[in-house]
């Protein structure tokens, strides 16, 4: 039987720092990078799937971010902007381990623009050629998940010697669109004087996305901090909907439905029965809650 969750790369609801963890036969857990990295990198991950237990389905929503992940004993895989929601399953006994860059960053690291990898999945031989499998192998030798994973990091800290700063520009963007500014593309163009075909055309190159895109997106994954910021005592979803800048209830259930294939409700109470205390993506939801003052309450799911 295949245990199917929500919030695996979603990230909803991982549960309190307090909390043990809800189930032993999975887990996700993510923390900052390294300070060399904090201006490419949004957060470093693991993920582990244990070997006696079922195959693991997970769904993971729009983020604007480009991922470099590896499956402990395969190759590299880029994992492109994507516009709607995405399912797979990790068969018992993966570790896949990954790095998932701050909006904007994949052209420095990758050196393509971002249009290019949207809703695509490509190994990064593609990329980086040799170099890509003795990175499959480096992740394979190494001694722990972790160790793994500083392995990634490097990888990405010895290519950014030689590589393109990412456009300041759309990263004043992202910064303004997760702090729940730019509301619309008008006060963007406005805010960075630039036009709008501009704007569209440096955005695209640089997150995958059009900045109305872009901005749906991370509007939903502030949505998604908020809830789970609030885990532990209760407001409401059309309060949740507002403060993450719905026009209301329904207007925010349209968006869940595009981005995630599932209504709030649904997306929420999924991740509560399989994700609470097993996963953690506190790093991906900083830059979301930092400018809402990252308060916690209680999400009631009426």
């Amino acid at each position: 039987m295949t245990s199917t969750a929500a919030c695996n790369d979603v990230g909803v609801l991982p549960g309190s720092p307090t909390q043990p963890r809800a189930s032993s036969v999975q887990s996700y857990d993510e923390r900052r990078p390294a300070a060399a990295l904090a201006g490419h990198v949004a957060s470093v991950w693991i993920q582990r799937v244990a070997p006696d237990s079922a195959p693991y389905t997970h769904r993971t929503v729009p983020h604007a971010s480009i991922e470099l992940s590896v499956q402990v004993g395969s190759l590299p895989h880029v994992i492109g902007p994507t516009t709607g929601p995405v399912v797979g399953t990790l068969a018992p006994g993966t570790t896949v381990i990954g790095v998932r860059l701050l909006p904007g960053a994949g052209p420095s690291i990758f050196g393509v623009p971002a249009s290019e990898l949207v809703d695509l999945t490509v190994g990064s031989s593609e990329l980086w050629g040799a170099s890509a499998a003795a990175l499959g192998e480096a992740v394979a030798a190494a001694a722990s998940p972790e160790e793994a994973a500083a392995t990634l990091e490097q990888t990405i800290v010895d290519r950014l010697a030689s590589a393109a700063a990412p456009d300041e520009l759309v990263t004043e963007a992202v910064r303004s669109l997760m702090s729940g500014g730019g509301d619309d593309v008008g006060s963007l163009t406005s805010s960075l004087h630039i036009s709008e075909r501009q704007l569209r055309r440096r955005t695209r190159a640089a997150i995958g996305h059009a900045p109305k895109i872009a901005q749906r997106i991370m509007r939903f994954q502030g949505f998604l901090a908020l809830a789970h910021a609030r885990w532990d005592a209760g407001a409401e979803l059309a309060l949740l909907a507002a403060e993450a800048g719905y026009s209301d209830q329904s207007h925010l259930t349209r968006e869940s439905l595009r981005l995630s294939g599932l209504s709030p409700r649904a997306l929420l109470r999924e991740a509560e029965e399989n994700c609470v205390g097993s996963h953690d993506h506190a790093a991906s939801w900083a830059p979301f809650l930092r400018s809402r003052g990252g308060r916690r309450a209680t999400l009631t799911l009426v």
